[in-house]
């Protein structure tokens, strides 16, 4: 029999009552006496117990902790949260031959976010790869090929100004939430590691910050082999850096068999271009449309799997809001290779007429 929390109302009701049962000539009910303020008072303490109580029986189980009991939770398991990790990267710098640019120089994004040089760098041939790290951990600090840094404190023989190439600055991660922590937990639960069979390989890369889904693929490459994908769905790319795989590839090589060959990779992207027309045809709709289709994708994009094209026309019509639309793209099922991932190459809403 489950238990109904009263409320304080109901609390306060109790304790007049109770009063007015244990003395007979009061009335705990006539404002400003002092029965009435201690049946009030007794009942706020009593009210606050019993949301006290109520929390920590929320505790008690995974799938309702939160906070330091989820980690207490994973820590019985093994398990603790990811931390939030920097950015890294190189700076390409250019300027004067043979100018050094000391270790612990710092560049500046235009929305002020720092970036550390990780050891000193010399110019050579008018450029250097200055190694950096972001001040400040989080997914913020994970920048794009295109972005501009500028030196905070300028030095002679450099040049101001650097542009990222390449992979930018990422790995940059926030701190595990309580909801991903929770879902690695009750998967711990429901299959416990056994020394490298099934699941273990997702669940070792799941470990690893940033990374929000994976897969194993026993065999691919022959007896005794493991291939992993996986992803990072909070990155601008889910697509992970070979920096990014390189992580993953050691920290299953710590805790994997001795016996097994594991292969950590990154999926091939394939971008599905979408098209709609909707109505009604404002901001909000096609803000709702856009976050319905990305939770289509991760939670149905997956090597070797397929979206129906009646669940695209399902989340877009699950967007509030909305009330018609026609999906000109894609035109069929969208199939997805062993290697590959499906992601959002192009969204393009429209209004429909």
């Amino acid at each position: 029999m489950s238990f109904s929390r009263p409320t304080l109302a109901a609390i306060v009701d109790r304790i007049r009552t109770d009063i007015e049962a244990a003395l007979p000539a009061v009335d705990a009910h006539v404002p400003y006496t002092a029965e009435e303020a201690l049946a009030i008072g007794l009942g706020g303490a009593a009210h606050q117990l019993h949301g006290h109580i109520a929390y920590i029986a929320r505790q008690i189980l995974p799938t309702d902790a939160e906070g330091y009991w989820l980690e207490a939770h994973a820590a019985i398991r093994g398990l603790s949260r990811t931390p939030a990790t920097a950015a890294t990267g190189t700076i390409p710098v250019t300027g004067t031959n043979d100018t050094v640019i000391p270790a612990g120089t710092e560049w500046q994004r235009a929305d002020g976010a720092l970036y550390t040089s990780d050891a000193e760098a010399t110019i050579a041939g008018g450029t250097a790869d200055v190694a950096a790290t972001a001040s400040e951990p989080g997914a913020d600090s994970n920048a794009i090929a295109g972005t501009v840094l500028s030196l905070t404190s300028p030095i002679a023989g450099v040049d101001t100004d650097a542009t990222l190439t390449g992979d930018g600055m990422d790995g940059g991660d926030d701190r595990e939430s309580d909801e991903d922590l929770r879902a690695r937990v009750l998967a711990d639960w429901a299959t416990p590691p056994h020394a490298g069979g099934t699941g273990d390989y997702e669940a070792w890369a799941l470990a690893v910050s940033g990374v929000t889904r994976a897969w194993e693929f026993p065999a691919a490459l022959g007896p005794g082999t493991v291939v992993v994908l996986f992803v990072r769905d909070g990155d601008v790319s889910p697509i992970p850096s070979a920096g990014e795989v390189a992580e993953v590839q050691a920290a299953i090589d710590l805790v994997k068999p001795l016996t097994a060959a594991v292969t950590v990779a990154a999926p091939v992207d394939l971008p599905i271009t979408i098209n709609v027309d909707v109505t009604p045809y404002t901001p909000a709709v096609e803000a709702a449309i856009a976050a319905e289709l990305a939770d289509l994708f991760a939670d149905e994009s997956e090597p070797g799997g397929t979206i129906p094209l009646s669940h695209f026309n399902e989340a877009i019509s699950r967007a509030a809001g909305e009330t018609d639309h026609v999906l000109n793209a894609p035109a069929a099922d969208v199939v997805i290779d062993d290697d590959e991932i499906a992601t959002i190459g192009s969204l393009t809403i429209g209004e429909l007429t």
